[in-house]
């Protein structure tokens, strides 16, 4: 018998309380975020898809493992359970623990980059562009087609395009491309898959002009089901075994553990090289720690161990894209312009299409954040030109290919009943999309500024 009920794969042990808030309320809390989310206290939302960046929920066996934590300054039992962990999935040999992505990106590009150097992508996530263009170097951005049409049904959108890549080498000179990075599943983009022939196609060019490959992997997990799923050549075959064949065609990889580990803190930067490497390692001990912890508590590297084994639990992962797949499929339903088809750890809007009044110098998806948390409590993340605009040399914006919101689902948090709240939000939201207003950005910092800036409701 096929159940049309979505269970969890668990039972919760340990629950949080929410604190419900009034909608007169949250006016308030806005208006003292200065109509940015990322500014109110989380005690304030009720409904937090901010991200699943951390958030997630972690197993009775992670907890177990926290108690076993070695906190020896070098050499730690846990560090070794960490790095034999990286090992295997990665096939590399050159292991570095980080307290998160970012701080990997801090040193991996820092190293790679510098003025003159391109670093080419799927789509660059926020922090990995920061990163990169902080040291002065360049990010180039290679989505095909069918990854900036968010209605469209295509499998791997998520995928680099092979020709824009080979392109963008040629005009940039192939000396001074840094890397090219593989972001999976490609979360700028919408959440979506990358295919294990498009990992090879990559690959392939990489051979020819020589230059490094490096997979951005924090959803490495969600990815390999995908593969599993829609390409016929890996139907049948284990997650675990997807995973550990992408990882095999790229020379080093880069991983946020605080998404696809399961676990609130942490990361590593896994390399084939041994230059590249020690160079690293230089950095690392002198921004975040000696080698074997790298800003990470032993609990840390024990529960980061753990999950990345837990994570491609057939079980986990069939309940963890389905309900997303719920979410986004009954959205859908109610007229909601989606990103189509529903990725693996984020349902994302388009907010250009539901807000069509709304020009985008007046930022829709930043209105549409601020319209969920005002009628629900419901907290989201804009992923368009607020994120990723630029500006011209006369301040003219430069908008981004797309504008959406992301509702980023944390792992193993929310139940049916949460996500049917947020349905039921949406549609009242879509009775009323023709009249929101813009918004004008009112103070905003030279990077990231999706995270610091102020806002105003256009009159």
């Amino acid at each position: 018998m096929q159940h049309k009920t979505i269970i969890e794969p668990f039972r919760i042990k340990s629950v949080e309380p929410i604190e419900m808030s009034t909608e007169q309320q949250r006016q308030e809390y806005l208006k003292q975020a200065n109509n940015n989310l990322f500014l109110i206290e989380s005690k304030k939302v009720i409904i937090d898809l901010l991200t699943d960046s951390g958030t997630s929920a972690m197993s009775a066996e992670q907890w177990a493992g926290i108690m076993r934590g070695d906190e020896s300054y070098a050499g730690a039992r846990s560090w070794e359970r960490m790095r034999d962990a990286v090992r295997d999935l990665t096939g590399c040999e050159h292991i570095m623990p980080i307290h998160q992505g970012r701080a990997g990106e801090s040193i991996l590009y820092t190293q790679l980059g510098g003025k003159g150097k391109v670093f080419i992508s799927n789509t660059h996530f926020d922090t990995t562009r920061a990163n990169i263009e902080y040291g002065g170097a360049t990010a180039i951005d290679c989505i095909t087609k069918e990854g900036q049409q968010p209605a469209l049904e295509y499998p791997f959108k998520g995928n680099i395009d092979i020709e824009k890549l080979e392109t963008a080498i040629i005009e940039n000179g192939a000396e001074n491309i840094g890397a090219v990075i593989l972001t999976v599943t490609n979360n700028s983009g919408g959440g979506q898959p990358v295919s294990m022939q498009n990992a090879k196609d990559v690959r392939s060019i990489c051979d020819k002009y020589k230059i490094l490959y490096l997979l951005d992997c924090c959803r490495i997990a969600e990815n390999s089901y995908f593969v599993a799923l829609k390409e016929a050549a890996y139907q049948g075959k284990e997650y675990r075994e997807i995973a550990k064949e992408m990882f095999r065609l790229a020379d080093g990889s880069i991983m946020s553990a605080k998404k696809d580990a399961l676990v609130n803190m942490g990361g590593f930067i896994a390399l084939k090289d041994k230059v590249i490497a020690d160079s690293c390692i230089n950095t690392l001990i002198i921004k975040e720690g000696f080698v074997t912890y790298g800003g990470l508590s032993g609990r840390d590297m024990e529960a980061i161990a753990i999950g990345l084994i837990e994570v491609f639990d057939k079980d986990y992962l069939h309940y963890r894209i389905t309900s997303t797949t719920y979410l986004g499929d009954k959205l859908h339903e109610l007229g909601v312009p989606v990103m189509r088809p529903i990725g693996g750890h984020a349902v994302y809007i388009d907010a250009k299409a539901l807000y069509s009044h709304i020009p985008v110098n007046q930022y829709p998806g930043q209105a549409l954040v601020c319209d969920l948390y005002l009628k629900a409590g419901i907290r989201s993340c804009e992923i368009g030109s607020v994120m990723f605009g630029k500006k011209d040399k006369n301040g003219k914006l430069i908008p981004a290919t797309m504008e959406l919101v992301r509702l980023a689902i944390p792992r193993r948090v929310y139940t049916q009943s949460h996500i049917d709240y947020v349905i039921e939000t949406f549609a009242d939201i879509i009775k009323e999309k023709s009249q929101p207003k813009g918004m004008k950005i009112t103070y905003e910092p030279e990077f990231l500024r999706h995270f610091t800036a102020l806002f105003e409701r256009e009159l």
